[in-house]
């Protein structure tokens, strides 16, 4: 029997053998997926799943050509430890950057109650650099997004706000992403308040989605 880190070495090699965009690799992209979904770092926190998937991000764009960060060499190491490493870097921003907004909105609310003022100024919650084009994996997500046949997505939006609904903000999510500092001007509304909505309504519909369609 193969040992697992061979396989997938064997995958990854296999997968980047055939073009950037085909269906031959998304198929083993997908693969490689599957397998090593269930053996990433888990933890509880609420960040968790905006770092996965950024960490799922990273993964296509970087396993065969190394197209926003440096490319996977099998030599220091399996897929797993890679992906794991790149998870708990991101982990750790989402926590610097929480603790960021922690410390410089509490002030500015106290001023808000002493001066009147409605505008809030909030250390922004930094992203990835985007590519200019989204991997493969992704397209059908994107479609899914925009299509959303039942209307369901547009039907899930922020209290007040029909035109900050799912669809909107996973579809600015996704590759080449908006960062939480563009959609908070863009809209008027604190990171924290569309970050958390996103958390909670948004990326479990595309979770659901994308395991049902076997991308996750």
């Amino acid at each position: 029997m193969v040992p697992f880190d061979e396989q997938l070495r064997r995958l990854v090699t296999e997968a980047c053998g055939h073009k950037p965009g085909s269906p031959q690799r998304q198929k083993l992209l997908t693969q490689i997926i599957r397998l090593t979904a269930s053996r990433l770092w888990r933890e509880t926190t609420p960040y968790y799943q905006d770092a996965l998937q950024q960490t799922w991000l990273y993964f296509c764009r970087n396993v065969c050509e190394g197209l926003t960060g440096q490319i996977y060499d099998p030599n220091y190491g399996s897929v797993v430890t890679w992906l794991n490493a790149y998870l708990r870097r991101r982990l750790q921003d989402f926590y610097l950057n929480q603790n960021r907004e922690q410390a410089t909105t509490v002030p500015q609310r106290i001023r808000q109650s002493t001066s009147g003022e409605i505008s809030e100024a909030i250390d922004p919650i930094d992203n990835l650099p985007a590519s200019p084009q989204a991997p493969p994996i992704l397209e059908d997500l994107e479609i899914w997004a925009q299509t959303d046949s039942n209307g369901e997505l547009r039907g899930i939006y922020i209290k007040g706000r029909p035109d900050v609904n799912c669809q909107v903000l996973i579809l600015r999510r996704l590759p080449p992403e908006v960062s939480w500092r563009e959609l908070s001007e863009e809209f008027g509304l604190s990171i924290p308040t569309l970050s958390s909505f996103y958390q909670r309504q948004c990326l479990p519909r595309l979770r659901k989605f994308a395991e049902l369609e076997g991308l996750l």
